[in-house]
């Protein structure tokens, strides 16, 4: 009787960790880069925040962009840098013809 009552009891344990691993799988689920920019851009613009760029990169090919996420299975990067995008814009609209 001891026998049974052990083998429910670790077969009822090892369920309920099971049915865990599987909710909480779906958060770490991979995210494609540009709902991750979408995201990300969102709150900017929310915080009022003007004049950045976010560029999604390899892994390792930064540059002196600050990393402020990761997509695709975390084989790229999320970067971010102020001022690139819009400064252009204005320095060539600027420029003599």
């Amino acid at each position: 009787m001891k026998t049974w009552t052990v083998a429910a009891a670790l077969l009822f344990v090892g369920t309920v960790g099971f049915a865990q691993t599987d909710q909480t799988a779906a958060p770490t689920a991979r995210k494609s880069c540009d709902d991750l920019k979408a995201e990300i851009s969102k709150k900017l613009d929310a915080k009022g925040v003007v004049g950045y760029t976010l560029d999604a990169v390899d892994k390792g090919k930064e540059g002196d962009a600050k990393v402020i996420g990761s997509c695709d299975g975390a084989t790229k990067s999320i970067t971010y840098s102020r001022g690139a995008a819009s400064d252009t814009k204005q320095a060539d609209a600027k420029k003599p013809q």
